[in-house]
């Protein structure tokens, strides 16, 4: 739902502190030394297609691209990536991948593992089939939204099967069940030993096309509220008493009376059941599409053999989603059952979540309340004079295509010292849709009548240009057919007023002597159903009609992938 900035924007250009992603994988690695770290392209920067929409033409160049990352990773914040994808839910190549693999292997990166091809099952297990030295580069099969199960081909192959995209879920209790039969089932069902949540948490616009598909939200950085929503708890059933490295247990998962439960051990004596009785209507995910199925309450017991035959008591925790009643009751720790000449049973209701272990290191915090919900701020500036910032982006804009960045004019005489940059200056290699614009978005996406101003400056001669917009209702993979009033101005000295990103819908046009490397300030103010613009303060136009949208967000952008700067955002 939006851009990340890549650490090549151009071919002689690196650098390994834009974006959240460093800092989210040290917070991550700080309260789980263990946690794997995977790199998987979504999508390249253009000049690795040298013009073309592939990134396969010139395969060395995308593998240093690739092992680039790998190495700024652990030369800049001490981070060991573990695995590496091809690319997401597109086409593979079986020569890339051989020489992604053999290139890794000359940087002595030998412990840097292949995933492929993050799609579906196939062509990519048949093909490792037939290939013997593609068999050798890849060591796990990686599959989108599998359903549960897996094919033929791939288990085959003898390798690591994993989940390595799904839930994608409106994070409620519907989303919390389905992340509760997935993640045993994906291994009941499909032999996946690794169920990868998209997303982590969602903490972007929820009006986006992907809103709150986040196993917890946090969407409110102005105000500091977030929400640990109930799929972080079902995660914890597996995450709080397992660890990677762990092994499944090879036993028939499925209950007599509908649901499943797995069994993992460490390999030192620990072991962990997890236990889902999930019902249909109650645990669909996004996708694919959930075949009936039934489950009733039961009474299931579980025989320990082996080595497991010696457990004397299992430490209990347990969920249930409660639908009828709208009470779940999330993560609690209930009495030890004891096993009985390693035997235990256990009474099951449907729509609940079990996990018994010999770990007693579970833990639920006693967290302070987070501050309350707070709409966006309606009256919001931003003069990016920061001198040191954290992140290479300003808070609360939300890039949908191109990459709006801080930036120091080291030349001004004074008054635009710090702004903020449009930076990519190439269409990307895409996986979705990117607009033929750059467009970054911010506010609240109910606002109706609103003023947006900000001083602008054109680099590109000619033909550059760029926008301030209010209304504005879409983004993510819909960016395309973003509408809302947008209020251009180009380098050759004309205005446009348009009702749609793209600029198919002209509202009104003329000259307004702008010129480019000159700054320029642009005032966009909507009331009701009429619009009208300001250039350095005085009218430009107004009195335009606005019929939709009725609503949205406020958004700065520039006419193509070209440098442009903005400073002293303003929005009211």
């Amino acid at each position: 739902d939006g851009t990340e900035p890549s650490h090549m924007h151009y071919e002689n250009d690196e650098n390994y502190f834009r974006g959240y992603e460093w800092w989210l994988m040290k917070e991550a690695k700080k309260r789980n030394p263990k946690i794997k770290l995977i790199g998987l392209p979504w999508t390249f920067p253009g000049w690795i297609g040298k013009g073309e929409n592939w990134p396969y033409d010139y395969p060395d160049v995308t593998a240093y691209y690739i092992i680039s990352w790998i190495l700024g990773a652990k030369q800049y914040h001490d981070l060991d990536i573990d695995y590496v994808g091809i690319w997401n839910e597109r086409a593979f190549n079986s020569k890339y991948i051989k020489l992604l693999r053999y290139t890794l292997d000359k940087h002595n990166l030998q412990q840097v593992r292949i995933i492929a091809s993050d799609r579906l099952w196939e062509p990519i297990s048949l093909v490792l089939r037939l290939d013997s030295e593609l068999d050798g580069a890849v060591d796990v099969i990686g599959a989108h939204y599998p359903g549960t199960k897996t094919v033929p081909d791939a288990l085959l192959t003898k390798k690591k099967l994993w989940s390595s995209e799904d839930y994608s879920t409106f994070n409620d209790d519907i989303g919390a069940g389905c992340w509760a039969r997935i993640l045993n089932q994906n291994y009941v069902n499909g032999n996946m030993t690794s169920t990868i949540a998209w997303n982590l948490v969602a903490s972007y616009y929820e009006e986006l096309p992907f809103g709150r598909c986040g196993l917890m939200t946090a969407q409110e950085p102005w105000s500091g509220h977030y929400k640990v929503e109930s799929p972080i708890w079902i995660t914890a059933h597996t995450t709080q008493f397992t660890q990677p490295g762990w092994s499944y247990l090879q036993v028939d998962g499925h209950l007599k009376g509908g649901g499943s439960f797995v069994a993992l051990t460490d390999g030192l004596g620990n072991l962990t059941i997890i236990i889902e009785t999930m019902t249909h209507n109650h645990s669909q995910c996004i996708r694919p599409p959930l075949p009936r199925f039934s489950v009733t309450p039961q009474r299931a017991t579980f025989y320990l053999k082996g080595s497991f035959h010696l457990v004397e008591t299992l430490q209990v925790w347990h969920s249930r989603l409660g639908f009828e009643y709208g009470n779940s009751s999330l993560f609690q720790q209930l009495p030890p059952v004891n096993v009985w000449k390693g035997s235990f049973s256990l009474d099951l209701n449907v729509d609940e979540v079990y996990t018994l272990t010999t770990l007693k290191t579970g833990q639920k915090c006693r967290c302070p309340e987070p501050p309350p919900s707070q709409p966006f701020p309606s009256n919001y500036k931003d003069d990016f004079n920061i001198r040191n910032p954290p992140f290479s982006e300003a808070p609360n804009f939300a890039d949908q295509t191109g990459v709006f960045e801080y930036f120091v004019n080291s030349s001004d005489p004074g008054d635009h010292v710090f702004t903020l940059r449009q930076v990519v200056l190439q269409r990307p290699i895409t996986w979705a849709s990117d607009a033929d614009q750059t467009i970054s978005i911010i506010g609240n996406f109910q606002w109706v009548n609103m003023t947006v101003t900000c001083d602008i400056y054109i680099e590109k001669q000619r033909d550059g240009g760029v926008f301030v917009a209010g209304r504005v209702d879409n983004g993510g993979i819909y960016v395309r057919r973003t509408k809302g009033v947008f209020f251009w101005v180009f380098a050759d000295g004309t205005y446009r007023v348009t009702g749609d990103l793209a600029g198919e819908e002209i509202l009104m046009k003329g000259l307004s002597g702008v010129r480019s490397n000159v700054w320029h300030t642009l005032t966009l103010n909507i009331q009701g159903n009429s619009a009208s613009g300001l250039l350095n303060g005085y009218p430009l136009w107004e009195n335009v009609t606005i019929s939709s949208p009725s609503n949205g967000w406020a958004a700065i952008g520039a006419h193509s992938f070209e440098f442009a700067q903005f400073d002293n955002f303003h929005v009211e």
